[in-house]
């Protein structure tokens, strides 16, 4: 037998994500919902739905609805207006009542598509497939709280019965970093729309990518590896780790043995940096879905979903589009105004404030910054009104105030809310544009003739600056583009 060679390969990856969402109570129940309150003693977040006693019945999370369908629009999804709830029957510790209620054949949100910043520079279209809602399970623990070592699994039930929205991706993707890249972008979508906090660490997103890969041998044949996901992942820095090893180790294994593998779930072994097998793939038929006898379906008005669409607003996306096409800014400096919704919403109030100004971008990402960085918070949090923003803007383009003295009015404004024209004031900042007093010192320059005049006299155009400057420093608080201009027009 020749010996197999991989000449090129295609990657194709397709993502299964898991969102918690972060409504006030789990998805079929009162009980308080686990993602939102992270940390509480094991098994405190529990009830008798959670548990699968006798008798009880499941009551639907129309929030949980709500947020699903947002998260559909922003995805572009087209969304059900006739949907249902199906159980899901598996056996695990973590899942008391031994179904999942989930959907299948007819999800909340259908197909969609999802853009991002390929690899290469590229935008990378993402199809969606489908995004359903159902209810998390439970978890299972190999060590005792605070880490003391047991020979045995217990189990914690307070993520059992949480909202939460599993996105599922067409394989579209063809790198580790694209697929990172993915789940970045991902995350900055549910925490901007406020459906969920998004915290990796905290178990609110889990990311599972499906990967295969077709090797072309050196005859030209096409080789088509299983497709094998592997679970539970959540870090972006993992997520790429991990996609990138499968991927090597099922070209390698063909390499070695000519196999192509089996269909399959993996697990992630951080100690070696590897991916070992978990089991053998389930198809659908092995959960024997069916429709849940005590649920409804859900059926989603078109006023219903009018009040979710308003309710998503503008996208990051479409924000920073207008931003670099409206205002001129640089791509980097748009994403950071649109990256986050409290920040995005900011923004936009300063910038209505004061007629659509640039400057007020300008301000923002200097001086709104600064505070930003100097006391650890957000633009939101900072305590200046976003019409302050706008006042400071408008005495800048007024020539009231230099733009220089700009940082000191943020400074005051951070100790006391007022005009901003009255702080500029308060502080001497505001610039004097009375014609005679300049003049009067344009006058008196010229008197003492200082060798940067006679600079300018013979054809010296640099002597001009200093020449503004001698003027300023004489008359305090006189406006320099004026005194600029009217500078010009007297030597001239």
């Amino acid at each position: 037998m020749s010996e197999r060679v991989c000449t090129s390969y295609k990657v194709l990856v397709g993502m299964e994500i898991h969102v918690q969402l972060a409504t006030r109570t789990k998805m079929f129940t009162s009980a308080p919902n686990g993602a939102t309150n992270f940390g509480a003693a094991p098994n405190s977040l529990v009830d008798e739905v959670i548990l699968g006693l006798p008798g009880v019945l499941p009551v639907m999370n129309k929030r949980a609805v709500e947020y699903s369908i947002m998260v559909g629009l922003a995805l572009g999804c087209k969304i059900a207006r006739h949907t249902k709830w199906d159980r899901k029957s598996y056996f695990y510790p973590d899942l008391p009542k031994n179904y999942q209620i989930s959907q299948y054949d007819l999800p909340l949100c259908g197909e969609g598509l999802f853009e991002i910043a390929g690899e290469d520079g590229s935008t990378k279209k993402v199809r969606i497939r489908r995004a359903h809602l159902e209810e998390d399970a439970g978890k299972l623990l190999h060590e005792a709280p605070g880490g003391h070592r047991i020979d045995h699994s217990i189990v914690d039930l307070n993520r059992a019965g949480t909202p939460l929205l599993e996105i599922v991706t067409e394989p579209d993707l063809s790198s580790p970093k694209d697929v990172a890249t993915f789940g970045q972008e991902l995350q900055k979508l549910v925490q901007f729309l406020g459906v969920s906090e998004g915290q990796m660490q905290m178990g609110h997103m889990r990311f599972e990518p499906n990967i295969n890969v077709h090797i072309t041998d050196q005859t030209g044949q096409v080789h088509k590896t299983a497709i094998t996901e592997i679970k539970n992942l959540n870090s972006f820095n993992v997520l790429e780790r991990a996609t990138a090893y499968e991927i090597q180790r099922q070209i390698q294994n063909w390499i070695d043995t000519g196999s192509l593998g089996k269909k399959s779930t993996m697990g992630w072994d951080t100690g070696s940096e590897t991916t070992f097998l978990q089991r053998e793939k389930e198809e659908a038929h092995d959960y024997r879905y069916f429709p849940d006898p005590d649920l409804v379906p859900v059926e989603v008005s078109d006023q219903w979903l009018a009040e979710l669409i308003a309710q998503v607003g503008e996208l990051p996306a479409a924000r920073r589009v207008r931003y670099v096409d409206a205002l001129g800014l640089s791509p980097a400096d748009a994403a950071t105004l649109a990256g986050d919704r409290a920040t995005g919403d900011y923004f936009e109030k300063a910038l209505l404030a004061a007629g659509g100004s640039r400057r007020v971008a300008t301000l923002v990402l200097t001086h709104g910054r600064r505070l930003c960085n100097e006391r650890a918070c957000s633009l939101s949090e900072l305590g200046i009104l976003p019409e302050r923003i706008a006042e400071i803007a408008k005495l800048i383009d007024d020539n009231k105030l230099a733009p220089s003295s700009a940082g000191a009015v943020f400074d005051k404004l951070m100790d006391e809310d007022a005009p901003a024209e009255q702080i500029a004031k308060s502080l001497n900042l505001i610039q004097s544009s009375d014609s005679s007093a300049i003049d009067a010192a344009i006058g008196d320059l010229i008197a003492k003739n200082p060798p940067p005049l006679q600079d300018f006299r013979a054809g010296k155009q640099a002597a001009l600056g200093a020449l503004v400057g001698m003027i300023m420093k004489s008359g305090k608080g006189l406006n320099p583009k004026l005194v600029q201009e009217r500078l010009k027009q007297r030597l001239s």
